[in-house]
């Protein structure tokens, strides 16, 4: 008797399957919109809590873009506002940068020159509530949205410090954050150090500004330019795509940066490095690891198909598409995967990564998230590595003399 039902169950499946095959594209969406009704409905009627017909639509739009990809995404206004200002460089809020580390959320370090680096609050202070409410560990989104606000808006924080015995308390006045991207130092009198926390609006100006400075500090320091630089895109996830290809063809002399492939015209592109290489050819060695994702990707797969720079670390994450961000009504909007990009060779890094030239196991301790942190000379195997490298290249190129 199973066999039987199991084989009409079968020959009706199959049955329909046909006929569905012949529906047009009409009939198709009328027969799924009407699935989606009878979904909606039989949850609405027998599910163990009421749930409102709002919520049930929005979950449904989440579920259908989140499963074309791990990268697309359903955006509601909330959401929205926070992806643009994570991409525009800036925020109004107190300038903290927070984690989570052993069950409680710790302040990172303040941002120079905001409220609460005024206000006197520190690295490693436990922030214990936000406006008199208690924060948990588990809702750092909702803690870092509390500290956000418009300009002007008043917010107080308790935070709980190794050195007192009881808890300060700050009462901050939150204002516009420009969140700074880029963090550069000079090594050995000539070897500039650049680390990118992530690609924004304003990354490609902070790169310029910080080698200028560098360059002058070098010139200051030993009369000649900078004899080498390390950029360091270790867990840097990504960013703008733009602003990572403003900020190849700052060290390029030209050729293609990166080119990518979709099915509307606006998703296919070649971008392509303009004359001027703003380090005049000194040697360069990027540093990447697995947390080195999407356009920093891009950078270091355009600087090592031009063979500009030498690769070190080890491979990278392997996100070889670009999701473009289309607003909708009410203030939301999608992330949208719409194409596959490709380094100057051609080839596609999407789950294979940039590979190293020079592969260096690295730490979990390096870099340290803060963007201002000590750099450890002898304790960071890749940093090390860089280095040596650099220092055993002949000088090819001086402005001593300009």
């Amino acid at each position: 008797m199973i066999g039987t039902i199991l084989g009409v169950g079968l020959s009706l499946g199959g049955g329909l399957l046909a006929g569905r095959k012949n529906l047009s594209a009409d009939e198709l969406a009328q027969d799924q919109a009407r699935l989606l009704a009878e979904v909606m409905d039989r949850v609405k009627r027998d599910y163990v809590e009421p749930i409102d017909d709002a919520v049930l639509l929005e979950n449904a739009i989440r579920g259908m873009v989140a499963d074309l990809d791990r990268h697309s995404a359903y955006l509601d206004a909330d959401e929205y506002q926070e992806i643009r200002a994570s991409t525009s460089g800036q925020y109004s809020g107190v300038g903290l940068e927070v984690s989570v580390a052993d069950d409680a959320i710790l302040v990172i370090a303040p941002i120079d020159g905001t409220p609460a680096q005024k206000a006197g609050v520190e690295a490693g202070d436990e922030i214990i509530d936000v406006d008199g409410v208690a924060v948990v560990a588990a809702d750092l989104d909702e803690t870092i949205e509390k500290l956000h606000g418009r300009p002007g808006t008043p917010v107080s924080i308790r935070v709980r410090r190794v050195s007192y015995e009881d808890p300060l308390t700050f009462h901050l006045t939150r204002q516009k954050i420009q969140l700074a991207s880029v963090r550069h130092e000079i090594l050995d009198g000539s070897i500039a150090y650049l680390r990118l926390s992530q690609f924004n609006d304003n990354t490609a100006n902070e790169v310029t500004r910080a080698i200028d400075e560098m360059m002058d500090a070098a010139q200051d320091h030993t009369g000649n330019m900078l004899t080498g630089m390390i950029l360091d895109l270790r867990n840097n996830p990504g960013g703008i795509l733009d602003s990572a290809v403003d900020i190849s063809d700052l060290f390029l002399d030209g050729g293609v940066i990166v080119s990518a492939e979709g099915r509307t015209p606006e998703s296919r592109f070649v971008r392509k490095a303009r004359h001027g290489d703003i380090l005049d050819g000194a040697a360069i060695a990027v540093l990447v690891n697995r947390g080195s994702a999407s356009a920093s990707e891009i950078v270091a797969g355009a600087l090592q198909d031009h063979h500009r720079a030498t690769i070190i670390g080890t491979r990278t994450f392997g996100k070889g598409l670009v999701q473009t961000v289309m607003p909708l009504s009410k203030g939301r909007a999608i992330k949208l995967t719409t194409s596959h990009y490709y380094t100057p060779s051609g080839d596609s890094i999407d789950g294979t990564g940039v590979q190293p030239d020079v592969l260096v196991e690295g730490s979990r301790e390096y870099p340290d998230q803060n963007l201002n942190s000590v750099l450890d000379r002898e304790g960071d195997a890749q940093l090390v590595e860089a280095l040596e490298i650099l220092r055993s290249r002949p000088v090819l190129q001086s402005r001593a003399s300009d």
